[in-house]
């Protein structure tokens, strides 16, 4: 007799003044293969365009990520209008030292200070959920706007790694307070 068994897991949505941090959804796929294809959000993050197909697989790496590790990343939802804005959350490939805190958003939504209310808002979560010492942000050197934004959370800088082919800077996050 064959017995079914379920995994089931749950993503939670969070909020944040302007934005609502949620799991992706099949419907988000033309607005983030649209971001994932575009050079200047692709610069920092492997410089590779990726087709629609390739943002579909990360989508679904993403989501599974969820059930391994009961963590990952959030879709960025503006609060507004329910635009897709772009990703914040935690990051944790196989060979990954340590959780990472990501965030990247869609240029329409740049300089807005969306990325640090979003990564704020996923860092808070993670330390008081999983109860993570600290948590990582790997950002190539020349990335000005996410260094800034590490700096805003708090993070600092403790050297440098080479992750995937990069040098990247490695910054600490820790619990706030």
């Amino acid at each position: 007799m064959l017995s079914r068994m379920t995994t089931t897991f749950e993503i939670p949505t969070l909020k944040t003044a302007r934005l609502v941090l949620r799991a992706f959804r099949a419907s988000d796929i033309d607005a983030w293969a649209a971001m994932e294809a575009e050079p200047a959000v692709r610069r920092y993050r492997g410089n590779n365009l990726r087709t629609r197909n390739e943002a579909w697989a990360v989508m679904e790496a993403s989501l599974g990520q969820w059930v391994l590790r009961g963590y990952g990343l959030f879709v960025l939802e503006d609060a507004a209008d329910a635009r897709f804005a772009g990703f914040a959350g935690i990051l944790h490939p196989a060979e990954w030292p340590e959780p990472e805190l990501a965030y990247s958003l869609a240029p329409a939504f740049w300089g807005q200070g969306l990325a640090t209310e979003a990564a704020a808002a996923a860092r808070d979560w993670a330390f008081a959920r999983h109860g993570f010492a600290r948590m990582a942000s790997f950002i190539l050197p020349d990335n000005a706007a996410s260094i800034r934004v590490a700096e805003k959370l708090g993070a600092v800088r403790e050297g440098m790694l080479s992750l995937r082919g990069f040098q990247a800077e490695w910054w600490v996050h820790r619990p706030v307070g």
